[in-house]
């Protein structure tokens, strides 16, 4: 399956995205996670160390290989030709970060201009990348999405199997799901459902629970409010390492077996 991780900023998507990526992997799975986050932080929540993460250079920042692969220098936009389908089938051999638990970390990076659409070579080199991703039996496709929802504008997710919109209890993030749905289906990504995250008490959960079903959008499950989260994410730890039997991590669990019910 190719799952897609998104949210407003601060949610917990990467910590969602990186969990969830290494409990596919612990089943068996082969497992390639996509960094599509400019500030690259999947890393901590796959089990990576900062130094191994320091000397990634994310593809869309690495300015050989874009004018290599699409033709024309990656911080140009407009006014020139390239090529809209570069190479990209090697790219997750080549540059891929082994990971904890059957995990391949690829940090693609994002695109730095804004506006629906973006015609650049850095923005056709990623979008060919998650186009032309191919998921096989045993394999599975796991991406981290930059806050908010310019990856969704720039069509980046299309031909996911499944959108997960992590949510929290406030108003902002609540806020975000209906034009996250939105634009979702206008690239006909068709299967969107939500992760509750943070949720303090049952009067958080009610409140959720009332939007996504307003929007007709499936709750696979709610995680609770975690100190050990916020710890592991102090001393720069991922939660199955530091926190393997803690609330969010046992609520994690239960929420991949529910997406792989839908599959």
């Amino acid at each position: 399956m190719k799952i897609a991780v998104c949210g407003k900023g601060g949610v917990g998507k990467t910590t969602v995205s990186g969990t969830l990526a290494r409990l596919l992997g612990r089943e068996g799975v082969k497992v390639l996670a996509v960094d599509a986050d400019p500030n690259h932080t999947l890393f901590l929540s796959l089990g990576i160390s900062s130094e191994v993460a320091e000397q990634i250079v994310p593809l869309t920042e690495n300015d050989e290989l874009v004018q290599e692969r699409t033709g024309m220098e990656a911080g140009r936009s407009f006014g020139g030709m390239f090529k809209l389908n570069p190479r990209v089938d090697d790219l997750a051999a080549k540059f891929g970060v082994p990971a904890p638990d059957n995990v391949t970390l690829l940090v693609a990076g994002t695109v730095q201009i804004g506006g629906s659409g973006c015609m650049c070579p850095a923005g056709a080199l990623l979008k060919a990348l998650i186009r032309h991703l191919i998921v096989g039996s045993g394999e599975a496709f796991v991406m981290d999405m930059e806050a908010g929802i310019e990856n969704l504008g720039r069509g980046t997710t299309r031909g996911m199997d499944v959108l997960i919109i992590v949510v929290e209890p406030g108003r902002g993030s609540l806020t975000t799901v209906g034009r996250i749905q939105k634009l979702a289906s206008d690239i006909g990504v068709d299967r969107v459902v939500a992760v509750a995250n943070k949720v303090t008490d049952e009067q958080d959960q009610k409140v959720i629970e009332a939007v996504l079903h307003e929007r007709r959008i499936p709750l696979l499950g709610v995680i609770p409010f975690d100190k050990s989260l916020h710890r592991a994410g102090l001393l720069g730890k991922a939660p199955l390492d530091y926190a393997p039997e803690s609330p969010a991590v046992e609520a994690l669990t239960g929420i991949l077996k529910e997406l792989q019910s839908m599959f």
